[in-house]
């Protein structure tokens, strides 16, 4: 099964964090926070603007996001968990040293 966002909505798979922190403590399942970071899998069309115009996505799928914590909405399918957030959600773009994308 597919989901296809609307308007400026964007599906998005969580990245697991490490379990361990920098000087080598293991965090229990209990103490961890959701993480904040994920995978855009689909992208919608963007929102329309008062004149009805399509306004662009920055966000493209295949896109590695940071997002505030209580952002969107978390959804269940095949077995898989999934949130789906507004753009205006997304805080930043995590781009790779060398990426070939450019800043506009």
């Amino acid at each position: 099964m597919k989901i296809k966002p609307l308007s400026d909505r964007l599906v998005v798979e969580r990245i697991e964090q490490d379990d361990k922190t920098v000087g080598g403590i293991i965090i229990p399942d209990t103490a961890k926070e959701k993480p904040k970071q994920g995978k855009v899998l689909a992208v919608g069309p963007g929102a329309k603007d008062e004149n009805g115009k399509r306004i662009p996505m920055d966000v493209d799928a295949g896109d590695i996001v940071l997002f505030t914590q209580w952002a969107g909405s978390e959804i269940k399918m095949d077995g898989k968990e999934y949130l789906v957030l507004k753009e205006s959600d997304v805080i930043g773009i995590i781009e790779e040293s060398g990426s070939k994308k450019k800043a506009a």
